[in-house]
């Protein structure tokens, strides 16, 4: 074995256990919080809202929680654990070991794969008894999940090396992952939107991956599924050009 696959193993498996001897917090606050979501809008909009033919409310709305979810624990897993690095001090031991940019790329993001296998898997697994999902494409279901777990975990590894505190992960989370999530289709169907809002829901690379994500389930979306992969793809391939370009140059990483 290389001293680079060393290298990335002993990475990865740090950051799975970074997450792991906290499953409180890094898993099971998300999945409470996001069922708490679907008891009071499911409650509160059954038979309200127009969504897709022979779909209940509560079913299209679990999708779109299970994927906001993903979404925002991705970004929290790689950003949280490159800024507490930079804040202790600790950075410096990574930079020392045998590590290129592409172990610490690959080590950190399949680290957030794992993380948000288990929140997503959580979910489906509390909301049974509320609601049993159908899952008619599977293969789209798998590549949605793959595409936005891994971009938002890229974004979060961007959002810690550009940061220098907490409160740049923060700013980020409030102004960006947050507002972008919640605007997305989560709780509703973009056809119901007014003309301006339905055509800036087209902006917002997190729709797609919530719509294509939904997809999986019911085979009916807000938008073609190919549409949704190639904007998820393209998001995925432009931020990890960024990423690997801050990696390989040591942009704010090295002082």
């Amino acid at each position: 074995m290389s001293p680079d696959q060393i290298g990335f193993q002993t990475l990865l498996k740090k950051e799975v256990m970074r997450f792991w001897s906290v499953l409180g917090q890094t898993v099971t606050a998300p999945v409470i919080t996001a069922l708490l979501y679907l008891l009071v809008f499911a409650q509160a909009m059954q038979g309200r809202a127009s969504v897709y033919p022979g779909v209940s409310y509560t079913e299209f709305l679990l999708p779109g929680l299970i994927m906001m979810t993903v979404i925002q624990n991705a970004f929290a897993n790689t950003s949280s654990s490159l800024i507490q690095s930079k804040v202790m001090g600790n950075l410096v031991f990574l930079q020392m070991a045998p590590l290129g940019p592409w172990e610490w790329f690959g080590a950190y993001v399949t680290a957030a794969l794992v993380r948000t296998t288990l929140v997503a898997a959580a979910m489906l697994l509390v909301t049974i008894p509320f609601v049993q999902l159908p899952i008619r494409e599977p293969l789209a279901l798998l590549a949605m999940f793959l595409l936005s777990s891994a971009s938002l975990a890229v974004l979060g590894l961007i959002a810690g090396i550009v940061s220098q505190k907490f409160d740049h992960i923060a700013a980020f989370t409030n102004f960006f992952i947050t507002p972008l999530s919640f605007l997305s289709g989560v709780f509703y169907s973009v056809h119901a939107l007014p003309a301006f809002w339905y055509q800036a829901s087209h902006l917002n690379p997190f729709f797609y991956m919530i719509d294509g994500f939904r997809y999986g389930f019911f085979g009916q979306a807000d938008v073609p599924l190919l549409q949704s992969l190639l904007w998820s793809l393209g998001f995925f391939l432009v931020a990890s050009a960024v990423c690997l370009w801050m990696l390989m140059t040591g942009y704010k990483l090295k002082k």
